[in-house]
């Protein structure tokens, strides 16, 4: 029978076995979008023939902003990217972050949390994040059948991710929140906690949400970020409570690792998320073995990504694109489970190739 992109894509994440092989992508960049004539999501999942995956951040807008928690911004002039400082002023002191953009992507310049004693101020001024209840409907009603609604846990405000870990690495910087497991250790749990309790808030507050999908984790959790022992102690007691309350109100999760996943397969499939992403290839930096991870934890989850969009999406020929579709069918598509993505988001693409990528998978049947 043949599925529409929504059942078919809802079956792979039960860990069923749909009519065919479910291929979709990642967040698009929406300067690819402008590079190929400007078109839309919806525009660019129809030209190329990809089941669809709608985003929603639905985060609720506080009709009355705290005076506790004062966001200014200001644009500073730099001659090679787009750069913004934000000031947040609270009762006790003010914080700064600087963001930059070249057109393509973002990034943090300069870290939230300069010092250990600045956490005091998000942990008693920072608004709690709730979820818009309306937004998701909203866009749940515009897929219909053509796709699912996908989010993500809240990242902090400004800028943040998902998983707790993540969010902190954003805030205080990956090296020197690795060190500070070492040398403070409280302290960083105090953050991952404080972090929790914020994602927590926004969970609770999705309940009902039409969401087929949320995302938590991030490449900073990633095992060629950190070590297993700081994933056991930093990362999966901070993240798993998130997980199971998703699931309290109804919501499956997809665990996010760009970057190493091998090591910590069953650490994070013991969570117990529905789904997991990316499975990086090693020709991409990470360490992705599709086949292995099938037999691993393939019983257990459902795979999301394994495609390798660097070398397959440009410079090479329909048909070597058309075998790395094939390939990543046979090593994990067995028995369903499995959605073909390219691993993360790309910013470049052949159009060819993208045809080439969407009606390969398009052929591989169960």
């Amino acid at each position: 029978m043949t599925m529409n992109s929504r059942e078919r894509l809802l079956a792979a994440l039960s860990r069923q076995i749909p009519d065919r092989l479910p291929v979709t992508t990642h967040h698009l960049m929406r300067s690819f979008l402008a590079d190929i004539g400007g078109i839309g999501e919806q525009e660019f999942f129809d030209r190329f023939g990809l089941d669809v995956i709608r985003w929603s951040a639905a985060l609720r807008n506080d009709p009355e902003p705290s005076r506790d928690w004062q966001v200014e911004r200001e644009d500073i002039a730099d001659a090679n990217y787009h750069t913004v400082r934000f000031r947040i002023t609270t009762p006790r002191g003010t914080l700064s972050m600087v963001l930059q953009d070249d057109g393509r992507t973002e990034w943090v310049r300069e870290r939230l949390l300069k010092n250990k004693g600045e956490l005091e101020l998000i942990a008693r001024f920072a608004p709690v994040p709730l979820c818009d209840l309306k937004t998701v409907d909203h866009e749940a009603g515009a897929a219909g059948e053509r796709g699912i609604v996908r989010g993500a846990v809240p990242g902090f405000p400004i800028y943040g991710q998902p998983g707790c870990w993540q969010d902190a690495a954003v805030l205080f910087g990956i090296e020197a929140l690795i060190v500070a497991t070492y040398d403070d250790p409280q302290w960083v749990a105090e953050l991952l906690a404080i972090l929790q309790r914020r994602k927590l808030s926004w969970l609770r507050s999705a309940q009902g949400a039409h969401f087929d999908l949320i995302e938590l984790g991030g490449g900073d959790a990633s095992s060629t970020v950190i070590s297993p022992k700081i994933f056991d102690r930093f990362v999966a007691p901070f993240d798993e409570p998130l997980i199971a309350a998703a699931h309290e109100n109804g919501l499956r999760i997809v665990y996010h690792t760009c970057g190493g996943m091998m090591p910590i397969l069953e650490r994070i499939a013991d969570m117990r998320p529905e789904a997991m992403e990316t499975f990086t290839p090693r020709t991409m930096g990470g360490d992705a073995d599709l086949g292995e991870a099938k037999r691993r934890i393939g019983h257990r989850v459902c795979m999301i990504g394994g495609f390798d969009q660097f070398h397959h999406f440009v410079g090479c020929s329909p048909a070597e694109t058309r075998q790395a579709v094939r390939r990543c069918f046979h090593e994990a598509g067995g028995g369903g489970g499995y959605i073909l993505s390219p691993s993360d988001h790309f910013f470049a693409a052949e159009e060819e190739l993208l045809h080439a990528y969407a009606e390969e998978a398009r052929s591989c049947v169960y």
